[in-house]
C-alpha cells in the first residue's frame, strides 16, 4: 500500500474521533466523512506501519443513517464530524464509543451503561463562539474556524451550531473591518490589531455580548464598532475590548474594557443565576449541561446531612446546583480567579452553606483533615486528561461513601475507573450525555461507591 492507491472497501466501524474505519489487505484505513455501511472507493493519503489514512474518493452505496451534508464548510472546517449522518445514528456511535472504552480500557464489561441523553435540538445550541480573523482569497476581512490541525482559517459566517444572531454579527464585524480599514493581526509577524471575534449569549434572556480580541488596547473606530454590532442584532447588550498582546495560541488576554453596555451577562442554570464575563468559564450547551448536572445530583443521593466536596469546581456551577440538598458544600479549584467567581455566584444565589478555596486536591485533603472534616460525597469534573495518580490516591484516602465522576473523555475516564477500582471504589452505573452534538465529543457521569470490607 502506498500514497494515492485506490481501493474499494466497506466502512465497518468508527474511530473515537468520528472517522470511518475500513480494512484493506488486513490493514485498518481511517476515512473521515464516512459512515458504517458505506461502500466506497478510498484514496490512500498516508501510510503508517500498522494503519493508514484515506480520503473518500467515491461513495457507491450509502450506509444506513447517512444524509446529505447541510453545511458547505463542514468538511474543511472539521468540527462537525457527524454532519453527514442523522442524529439518531450519531447517538448510537457515541453510545458505542463509551461502551468500547469501558470494556476495553477499564475492563468493566458488567458496568450498567444507560442510554445516552441526546439533545432535543442538535443544532444552534452553542452560546459561545471564538472566531479567528483573517482575509479571504479576495483580500476581504473574514472570520471562521481553523481547519483541523492547522492555523488556516476556513471562512464561515453561518455556523449551524450557533444562534443565527451570531451569523449576522460575524458578517457585520467583517464589514466593519473592511469599511474602517482596521488592521488584522498577523500571527507570523505579530503585527496588526484584530485577532478574534468572541461572542457570548445568555440562553435564558438571549442577551449577547460582543468582544473584540486585540493585539493592542483599542481601535481607531470604536464607536463605529458599537454602532455596527447594535445594528446587526437588537439582542446585543454589551460590546467589549479584550487585550491580548502576547505571542501565544491562547485566545484571550487578562484585561477587558467595556465600550458600551453591560460588563457581564446573567444566565440561569439549574434554577440558579450565574454572571458571565468574557473570562468566565460557562458550559456552551446550557440545556444539556442542566441534564448532566441533574444526573450528577441524582447519583450523589444527597439527603441534607452530607458534606459535599466539589473538586475542579471552577466557577462552582456543579456544586452550587446541589448545595440546597447538602448540609454543606466545599469547592476546591486551583485557579484563584475561578474561586472568586464561585464565591460571587454563591452570594448572588443566597447560598450560605458553601465554602470555596483555591488549592490542589492534596492541599484540600490536608486542610479538611486538619479541621477534622470528612466529605461524605465527592464530585470530580477533571479536564480532558482525567485525574492524575496523586489525586486518585487523595480521593481514596478521604474515603467518601460515594464518588460522582463527571468526564469529557471516555478513554481517560475508563483509565481512571480501572485505577479507582483497585483503590476500593466500584463503579455502579454510567450515563453518557451528549453536550456537543455533531462533534466527536461525549460526556459521561458515573456513580462510584466505596467497597465495604
Amino acid at each position: 500500500m502506498k500514497k494515492n492507491d485506490l481501493f474499494k472497501a466497506e466502512i465497518t466501524g468508527m474511530t473515537s474521533e468520528g472517522a470511518g474505519v475500513c480494512h484493506v489487505d488486513e490493514m485498518a484505513v481511517f476515512v473521515p466523512g464516512t459512515a458504517v455501511g458505506d461502500q466506497i472507493t478510498v484514496r490512500i493519503v498516508k501510510v503508517m506501519k500498522r494503519f493508514a489514512f484515506g480520503r473518500l474518493e467515491e461513495l457507491h452505496t450509502p450506509g444506513p443513517g447517512r444524509v446529505e451534508m447541510d453545511c458547505p464548510v463542514a468538511r474543511p472546517c472539521g468540527g462537525c464530524v457527524y454532519r453527514h449522518i442523522d442524529y439518531a445514528t450519531e447517538l448510537k456511535y457515541k453510545q458505542q464509543k463509551v461502551e468500547d472504552a469501558i470494556r476495553r480500557i477499564a475492563s468493566l464489561p458488567d458496568l450498567p451503561i444507560r442510554p445516552i441523553l441526546g439533545a432535543e435540538n442538535p443544532d444552534r445550541y452553542r452560546n459561545k463562539a471564538l472566531f479567528p480573523v483573517g482575509r479571504d482569497a479576495q483580500g476581504h476581512a473574514a472570520v471562521g474556524f481553523f481547519a483541523r490541525n492547522s492555523h488556516r482559517i476556513v471562512p464561515c459566517t453561518a455556523c449551524l451550531l450557533q444562534p443565527e444572531a451570531f451569523d449576522r454579527l460575524a458578517a457585520a464585524f467583517c464589514r466593519f473591518i473592511d469599511e474602517t480599514g482596521e488592521s488584522i493581526y498577523d500571527e507570523a509577524s505579530h503585527t496588526g490589531r484584530i485577532r478574534h471575534l468572541y461572542l457570548r449569549c445568555a440562553d435564558s434572556t438571549r442577551e449577547i455580548m460582543v468582544c473584540a480580541v486585540l493585539n493592542g488596547k483599542g481601535l481607531r473606530h470604536e464607536n463605529k464598532l458599537v454602532e455596527a454590532m447594535r445594528a446587526a442584532s437588537d439582542e446585543v447588550v454589551s460590546v467589549v475590548i479584550n487585550t491580548n498582546m502576547e505571542k501565544t495560541n491562547v485566545v484571550l488576554g487578562p484585561h477587558c474594557r467595556t465600550l458600551w453596555g453591560k460588563d457581564t451577562l446573567t444566565d440561569t442554570l439549574c434554577g440558579l443565576q450565574f454572571e458571565i464575563s468574557p473570562l468566565s468559564f460557562y458550559q456552551v450547551n446550557r440545556t444539556q449541561a442542566q441534564r448532566l448536572y441533574e444526573q450528577a445530583a441524582a447519583y450523589a443521593v444527597l439527603t441534607g446531612k452530607e458534606t459535599l466536596l466539589d473538586l475542579y469546581c471552577g466557577a462552582g456551577t456543579i456544586g452550587l446546583s446541589m448545595a440546597s440538598k447538602a448540609r454543606r458544600l466545599i469547592g476546591v479549584e486551583i485557579v484563584p480567579e475561578a474561586i472568586e467567581n464561585a464565591k460571587a455566584n454563591a452570594r448572588r444565589n443566597g447560598v450560605e452553606n458553601a465554602e470555596f478555596f483555591a488549592a490542589d486536591a492534596a492541599q484540600a485533603a490536608e486542610k479538611l483533615a486538619a479541621r477534622g472534616e470528612k466529605p461524605d460525597v465527592i464530585v470530580v469534573d477533571p479536564p480532558r486528561k482525567g485525574c492524575d495518580e496523586s489525586l486518585l490516591h487523595t480521593i481514596a484516602e478521604m474515603a467518601p461513601e460515594r464518588l460522582v465522576y463527571v468526564s469529557c473523555d471516555p478513554a481517560t475516564l475508563a483509565r481512571d475507573l480501572a485505577r479507582l477500582d483497585e483503590l476500593g471504589y466500584q463503579a455502579q452505573e454510567l450515563t453518557p450525555v451528549d453536550l456537543f452534538p455533531r462533534t466527536s465529543h461525549v460526556e459521561c457521569v458515573v456513580l462510584m461507591s466505596k467497597v465495604q470490607n
